[in-house]
């Protein structure tokens, strides 16, 4: 792994105004992400977590504070929300290869790419469903696929297992792992689950009560590719104290 930083953030801040003179959502938050890093963010509902990625992603500006892609230019970024966000009336084919169609890219190339990504995440026989005959977890399979369809520099995951039941949510992190060792994307994630962050991330980064503050930043060594029992290990119940100590 390179140790040139890909990302760097600075003394983001945010404040939302209300009626009440603002909502400070992040206060003074820095740290690095190296390429290929999977880092998860960790931290109580409301502790800004959504807001740093969104602030990530562009779609809000920060209050103050700056981020830095390493390369020098805006980087090309995926994101997966909380809910899968796809097009009813489109097939799964059709909703993966859509940045693809907003990028102009020629019918055959961007079928090729999206038949890439359907062997990618394990949906296979599925090309022509409509998002109403896919289950929570199959559905968020297409929303990671047409993320990662334009290969973007930088993948955000909002949460993006939080409405699944526990069991396809624990199917989906050693998914999500594969297809990351795949891939070998940077990533960030948010997450409320210590198990999911420990289970998936090179790092953990840990934010106070709002405003959302760096408390923690705990690297995760824990061998990969990471099997379903590595949770049952001592290493992975030490961690988990760790952070649940940090959080509480």
């Amino acid at each position: 792994m390179s140790h040139a930083p890909i990302l760097t953030i600075r003394n983001l801040s945010a404040v939302f105004q209300n009626e009440n003179g603002g909502l400070r959502a992040l206060d003074d938050v820095s740290f690095n992400v190296r390429p290929r890093e999977f880092v998860c963010v960790l931290g109580p509902s409301g502790s800004g977590k959504t807001t740093l990625l969104r602030i990530l992603a562009g779609l809000i500006p920060p209050t103050s504070g700056s981020f830095t892609f390493g390369r020098g230019r805006q980087p090309s970024i995926g994101m997966v929300f909380q809910q899968a966000n796809l097009m009813p009336w489109r097939t799964v084919i059709e909703n993966i290869k859509l940045p693809l169609e907003v990028n102009q890219m020629d019918e055959a190339s961007a079928r090729k790419k999206a038949i890439e990504m359907i062997e990618l995440v394990g949906l296979q026989g599925f090309e022509d469903s409509l998002p109403r005959d896919l289950s929570g977890g199959m559905a968020q399979r297409v929303a990671i696929a047409r993320a990662l369809i334009h290969d973007p520099d930088l993948l955000l995951l909002d949460e993006p297992f939080a409405s699944l039941d526990a069991m396809t949510r624990e199917r989906m992190w050693t998914e999500l792992s594969r297809i990351w060792q795949a891939r070998q994307k940077t990533v960030i994630m948010v997450t409320h689950s210590i198990n999911e962050s420990l289970f998936l991330a090179d790092r953990v980064l840990v934010l106070t009560q709002r405003p959302g503050k760096i408390k923690m930043d705990v690297a995760v060594d824990l061998p990969r590719p990471r099997k379903d029992d590595i949770r049952y290990t001592s290493n992975f119940g030490k961690l988990a104290r760790k952070l649940r100590g940090a959080i509480e």
